[in-house]
C-alpha cells in the first residue's frame, strides 16, 4: 500500500519532467534542471561569479525528531537535494540554518556539513546550558553563529539570547535573529547591548506596506551603523503582497538596504522554503535573479555574494 503524499507525487513528476527532456534530446541540464522543493527549471540570468554563496537554507531529515514544540514540521530535504539546487544556481558556498523544526538539537546540522565539506558553514541554535566544550566542537564542525527566533516555536528562549551572545564573543560568531518587525523594536535595548553582531533573517521580516517605512527599519540601520549588524536579502516572497516574480513591495525594502550598507549584507535561498506547500515553491533562480534588480551593479552583487559572506562566515 503506497505512503507517498502528494509531495512527494509531484517531486517524482518533477524527476520525470526531468528524465524526459534528456529522453526526448533536449539540451540536458542547461535545458532544465527539475530540484526539489523549487519552483522552476532554468538557471539564473544574473552572471554567478566564483565562490558565490547561499546564506541561508535548510535541511530536514525525517530520522531526526522534531522538537516537542515545534509546529513547522516539513517533509524531508536532503544534502543531495540541495547539490542539485547548487549546480543549476551555480553556486559553491552554503550556509546551513538550522530549522525551528529541531530546536536545540543540532545533530542533523551537524550531520549536514560534515557532508558538505569546507564549503559549507552553519547557524545552530542553543540554549544558555551550552558548555565550552560543546562551543569548541560545534566551531570545529563549521557552526558560526546562533538563531534565535520569534515567529515559530522551537528552539531557545530569547531570554537566553544574551547569555548564549557573551558565551560565544571569543569565538566570533554572531547571533542571527529571525523575527517580526515590531518585536524587533521591542528588543531594540537588548540587540544594542549583545557582546556580538546581529544578523537579521529575511530582511527583518519588516511587514507590507510599511517597508522600509516601518520602526524597526530605522533599528536595523542603527545597529548596521553602530554594532556592526547585518541583514539577510532572504525571503522575499514570504511577506510580499505584489507576488511572483518580482516580489515588487519587498524589492522597495531590499533596495533601501542596498542603498544604506551594501558591505553588510548577503543573498540565501531559503530552500526548501518550509513554509509554502510543495506546489507553491518559489523559483530558486528567480530569487537569484532579483539581486540584479536591488543591486544592478555587478560590483555590488559580487559583493554581496562573495565577500561579505567570506567575512561573515569565514570561508577561505
Amino acid at each position: 500500500m503506497s505512503t507517498m503524499t502528494r509531495r512527494d507525487h509531484l517531486a517524482l513528476l518533477a524527476t520525470g519532467a526531468l528524465a524526459a527532456g534528456f529522453a526526448l534530446g533536449g539540451a540536458g541540464p542547461a535545458a532544465a534542471q527539475a530540484v526539489r522543493w523549487s519552483g522552476g527549471t532554468g538557471r539564473p540570468q544574473i552572471t554567478v561569479p566564483a565562490n558565490a554563496a547561499d546564506c541561508h537554507h535548510h535541511i530536514y531529515d525525517s530520522r531526526f525528531p522534531p522538537a516537542p514544540a515545534a509546529t513547522l514540521r516539513p517533509p524531508d530535504a536532503s544534502v543531495a537535494d540541495y547539490r542539485a539546487l547548487q549546480r543549476r544556481l551555480g553556486l559553491t558556498r552554503n550556509v546551513v540554518v538550522q530549522p525551528s523544526t529541531y530546536g536545540t538539537d543540532n545533530r542533523l546540522l551537524v550531520e549536514s556539513l560534515k557532508a558538505f565539506g569546507a564549503s559549507a558553514r552553519g547557524v545552530a541554535m542553543l540554549d544558555a546550558s551550552v558548555t565550552p566544550e560543546d562551543l569548541r566542537r560545534l566551531d570545529e564542525a563549521g557552526i558560526r553563529g546562533v538563531r534565535f527566533g520569534t515567529r515559530l516555536p522551537g528552539g531557545a528562549p530569547i531570554t537566553d539570547l544574551e547569555p548564549v551572545a557573551r558565551k560565544i564573543a571569543d569565538l566570533g560568531w554572531h547571533i542571527q535573529l529571525v523575527s517580526e518587525g515590531e518585536k524587533i523594536v521591542e528588543l531594540k535595548d537588548v540587540l544594542e547591548r549583545l557582546a556580538v553582531p546581529v544578523v537579521f533573517d529575511h530582511m527583518g521580516h519588516l511587514p507590507e506596506p510599511a517597508g522600509p517605512d516601518h520602526p524597526g527599519f530605522r533599528v536595523i540601520a542603527d545597529l548596521v551603523a553602530t554594532r556592526g549588524a547585518w541583514v539577510k536579502l532572504t525571503g522575499a516572497y514570504i511577506l510580499s503582497r505584489s507576488g511572483p516574480p518580482v516580489y515588487a513591495d519587498r524589492g522597495r525594502l531590499a533596495r533601501a538596504y542596498v542603498a544604506l550598507a551594501p558591505e553588510r549584507l548577503v543573498w540565501g535561498s531559503d530552500w526548501p522554503h518550509p513554509t509554502f506547500p510543495a506546489e507553491g515553491k518559489p523559483d530558486d533562480a528567480g530569487l537569484l535573479d532579483l539581486l540584479a534588480e536591488w543591486a544592478p551593479d555587478p560590483a555590488v552583487q559580487a559583493r554581496i555574494l562573495v565577500s561579505n559572506p567570506a567575512r561573515l562566515y569565514g570561508f577561505g
